[in-house]
């Protein structure tokens, strides 16, 4: 007597496929780099952060006369400005007081430089020159830079 195998039991059909889904759950976290993706979102939010400051700050100084006002004072802060634009200037009173930033060096989890023109708000893992946003005062642009994140 000579039996014919069909095929495959449903048993076996469910245990290759537990183990199959057991071999993905472990293996996908690993092709997956997710801190490329963090770091573009982060820059991306400050620079969308910054141009909030800076429209509200140049709303604020219009609203106050225009021309000649170098303050503005905001919800937490007194913020200088440029008495002819009305963009916060680069400095900590300027810029860093429009966001509220915790230091001259640090704000809202970025590493910044407000010591050069124009400014650059880096994530504080892994920001580089091309992994940042910008500042530029005199014109009140911001520039987020996310080829190399």
């Amino acid at each position: 007597m000579k039996k014919q195998q069909r095929g495959f039991t449903l048993i076996e059909l469910v245990v290759v496929i537990v183990i199959l889904g057991i071999l993905a759950a472990t293996a996908l976290p690993r092709f997956v780099n997710l801190q490329t993706d963090a770091r573009i979102a982060a820059v991306q939010g400050i620079a969308g952060g910054l141009r909030g400051a800076i429209g509200l700050v140049n709303a604020k100084w219009q609203i106050l006369g225009g021309s000649g006002v170098t303050s503005v004072a905001m919800v937490g802060a007194t913020v200088t400005v440029a008495g002819t634009t009305g963009f916060p200037v680069a400095t900590t009173a300027g810029i860093g007081a429009a966001m509220q930033c915790e230091s001259s060096t640090a704000c809202q989890g970025n590493v910044i430089d407000l010591s050069v023109g124009p400014t650059t708000w880096r994530p504080s893992s892994g920001g580089s020159a091309t992994c940042q946003s910008t500042y530029d005062a005199t014109t009140g642009a911001v520039l987020a830079v996310t080829t190399g994140c």
